[in-house]
């Protein structure tokens, strides 16, 4: 068989296969509208901004390092009013010179830091869940063309059927006419009808190509009219809340947490401690040389602001007033969205209803189309009521597809709001 198919392919290498269309599913839309989104460049760039804010909170725990130098005229220096024989007490001269540098290792600051790095923290999951919460927006924006193409589809083939029948009602009526049994007018009535349903079917496909080309757009790829998108499965739903906004309200409660145990910290007394050196005239460690020479100092520092006490207590009760508030948008916010999942329920519930309700009005308006055909052939009926019959089951098809599309719709939709 191998050998065949490559001889095959030899002699006639132009032969070009068909090629099934293309497939498009809902979570490809999802993730490629995701993608392509412009918004979605802001999380790299939220990102490198973490990153260097980090790096520079993290030195902050490093040694300070210093250059001074300063020369001075002096109106008077210090002088010893003793006058000691054979002793020749040093005269400093009143133009003074200091050059040194100067090390500071602050202690309390390693405490520091590793407070001001979740807070940093904190403040990146606020600008990252806030963009998050901007792109979950897109996934209803992709239900709303997703659907609607395989709403319009399924249109398209329930049309279809219409104008089946429709053509069967005019092949019977032409074969009466021929036989002397029918009128004319009752074709040209039939193809009326046949008129209608290919101009719904110009009016079908047109709108197709405007939401192919909507979703196109989001999700970066030309889509033609052989593309076919794949109708999902009935979800699961739940109505557990995951949304984005969510973690970006804890995040920022999560804030004033970290500003109060800043605040804390800031009022604690600061240890260092530093090493100093460089030269002097006179010397700085001993005034009664009075030549350049070098020095050192070494030690530890304390500094203790206590007017940081004067509003600790008003801007720690300000942190907790603005994390009371951001609790009061976190529970408007869970408020009005289980109010949404409560009227999308109900109609969910209401659609489920009608589906079963639907199963039986087909079967009843396909029953009596049957029996209408039958009729038509007898000389029972007339072409209009015929023609009555066929509109009032394509009527009866098309609300089931609607409803079931409809049911698809609402519970992704239902999903998407809980954030699932």
């Amino acid at each position: 068989m191998r050998i065949l198919l490559h001889i095959t392919l030899s002699l006639f290498p132009s032969i070009v296969f068909p090629q099934a269309n293309p497939v498009l599913s809902l979570e490809q839309c999802y993730s490629r509208a995701r993608e392509n989104y412009p918004l979605l460049k802001q999380h790299s760039l939220i990102e490198k901004s973490n990153i260097y804010s980090l790096e520079n909170i993290s030195k902050g725990s490093l040694p300070q390092i210093y250059i001074n130098g300063q020369a001075t005229y002096q109106s008077g220096v210090t002088q010893i009013p003793v006058h000691l024989p054979g002793l020749d007490m040093p005269v400093l001269n009143k133009d003074q010179y200091r050059l040194y540098g100067e090390a500071n290792q602050a202690l309390t600051d390693l405490i520091t830091v590793k407070a001001q790095k979740k807070l940093q923290e904190a403040n990146n999951q606020i600008q990252q869940q806030s963009l998050e919460a901007e792109l979950y927006k897109i996934k209803e924006r992709i239900n709303q063309l997703f659907f609607g193409v395989i709403l319009l589809e399924e249109q398209l083939r329930q049309n279809g059927l219409t104008k089946k029948d429709i053509s069967l009602g005019i092949d019977k009526v032409t074969a009466s006419i021929k036989n002397g049994t029918e009128f004319r007018s009752s074709l040209d009535k039939l193809k009326a009808e046949m008129l209608k349903a290919t101009q719904k079917d110009i009016e079908l496909k047109s709108a197709r190509r405007a939401f192919l080309d909507m979703l196109a757009a989001f999700i970066n790829q030309s889509l033609d009219d052989s593309v076919r998108l794949e109708k999902p499965a009935e979800p699961l739903t739940s109505g557990q809340l995951n949304r984005p906004e969510l973690k970006s309200f804890t995040a920022r409660k999560q804030v004033y947490d970290y500003q109060s145990n800043l605040l804390n910290i800031h009022a604690l007394p600061k240890f260092s401690l530093f090493v100093q050196g460089g030269i002097g005239q006179p010397s700085p460690v001993n005034m009664l040389n009075p030549d350049m020479s070098g020095y050192y100092i070494a030690g530890l520092k304390l500094n203790w602001s206590i007017s940081n006490f004067y509003t600790l207590r008003k801007e720690k009760k300000l942190n907790e007033i603005n994390q009371a508030l951001v609790g009061v948008e976190q529970e408007t916010f869970v408020f009005n969205t289980r109010q949404s999942l409560l009227q999308q329920n109900s109609e969910i519930s209401r659609l489920r209803e009608l589906i079963n309700t639907d199963i039986e009005i087909v079967k009843l308006r396909t029953s009596i189309k049957t029996t209408a055909n039958s009729q038509l052939d007898n000389g029972v009926i007339t072409v209009n009521d015929y023609v009555k019959e066929i509109n009032a089951e394509d009527q009866a098809r098309q609300a089931a597809s609607l409803h079931q599309i409809q049911l698809l719709m609402a519970q992704y939709n239902y999903n998407t709001t809980a954030g699932n």
